[in-house]
């Protein structure tokens, strides 16, 4: 050990990295994976996601192996201990030097502690979670009481073992097949559009509180009509996503506008918006691919924070907010009704205004 107590990373040749979360925390990631093959381009360096967000992930020059948890399988408990077992096994039995955890949940933190590491890292737990969680760990990383982006809570992990990234290194990395884009770019044909030549909206998330209203929505969608640029709008599976984007549409039926929701794979909808002319967001999973792809964007916050989770390294994007005393709250709607009165008062001309600004830069 060293000034700071890093670990001596000559010693590191297998290195397992975790985070257990949503497919736009695991994107943020991407920085981190680069930045250990600079300093360790002799290290094995595998990943620990849940298999859904694979696409986020998959591609990326510097991960050598994914181990993939799938969080669907079974309702069966003693069936789904068994599976949890055995993932453990094959982490156990890879002899990793090093693990990163960057997930506050349980499950990394046992998952770094049966790897039987000499370094194993992760978030001070604060009291949270299984006890004794923080001994699990080698070393603790604290966690900053004041707003910071997620991409840089997550490199404090690296600093704490003494890689310290420059500020042009922390950059997301997206891979987009070819296969992706050839795809896109036929669908595109049979619509009679071409890249460059649409704007893409996301009107969606999985958590309706971080949404405008759909008449909002429309209103945004007949000022883009107004301006002669078409719109493809995007959602993923979930049918409450689907039904949103056609009300959105039903409320502006003259309008030119295509209806993609639930049709893209995340590596398609990511040339999609690589293609497009500008991005359209509210807090979700695009408005990161948008700063990876480096496509002009407009991302729309309310209970949320875009200081912890807006556009990263991205200087054509935009955020729209109001600035209401009491956002960012981090609640599910006002008084936890799920409709957030922050996003619901911005006016459409407001969010227009921004997206003309993104197209002039």
């Amino acid at each position: 050990m060293t000034y700071g107590k890093y670990p001596d990373l000559n010693l590191v040749k297998r290195i397992l990295v975790i985070k257990m979360r949503h497919h736009g925390d695991v994107l943020l990631t991407s920085p981190l994976f680069s930045q250990l093959k600079k300093k360790l381009p002799y290290a094995t360096i595998d990943a620990f996601i849940y298999r859904d967000t694979l696409p986020m992930l998959e591609g990326h020059p510097a991960i050598s192996h994914y181990l993939l948890h799938d969080r669907g399988r079974g309702k069966n408990f003693f069936k789904k201990m068994a599976y949890e077992m055995a993932l453990l096994r094959q982490i156990r039995a890879s002899h990793y030097d090093l693990v990163l955890n960057l997930t506050e949940g349980d499950r990394g933190a046992i998952a770094a502690r049966v790897a039987r590491a000499p370094y194993r890292v992760g978030f001070d737990p604060k009291g949270s979670g299984l006890w004794g969680k923080r001994s699990m760990y080698t070393q603790v990383v604290k966690t900053c009481a004041l707003p910071r982006h997620t991409v840089e809570k997550q490199l404090d992990v690296l600093r704490c073992i003494g890689i310290f990234p420059a500020p042009e290194e922390r950059d997301l990395y997206l891979h987009i097949p070819k296969a992706s884009e050839e795809k896109i770019l036929t669908f595109l044909a049979q619509e009679g559009l071409h890249p460059g030549g649409y704007v893409v909206i996301h009107p969606v998330s999985r958590w309706r509180f971080k949404c405008i209203s759909v008449k909002q929505m429309a209103e945004v969608l007949k000022g883009l009509h107004a301006r002669n640029i078409p719109v493809i709008l995007t959602a993923g599976h979930d049918a409450q996503e689907n039904a949103m984007v056609q009300e959105i549409l039903s409320l502006a039926p003259q309008v030119r506008a295509f209806n993609w929701a639930g049709k893209l794979t995340l590596k398609e909808l990511a040339a999609l918006i690589n293609l497009s002319k500008a991005l359209l967001s509210v807090d979700s999973v695009p408005l990161h691919i948008a700063s990876a792809t480096k496509t002009p964007l407009v991302a729309l916050f309310g209970p949320t924070s875009e200081l912890n989770w807006g556009p990263w390294m991205h200087p054509k994007a935009r955020v729209v907010t109001n600035p209401f005393s009491c956002r960012p709250c981090f609640q599910d709607g006002c008084g936890g009704s799920k409709m957030s009165d922050c996003l619901f008062s911005i006016s459409p001309k407001k969010i227009l205004d921004a997206l003309e600004d993104v197209l002039a830069i």
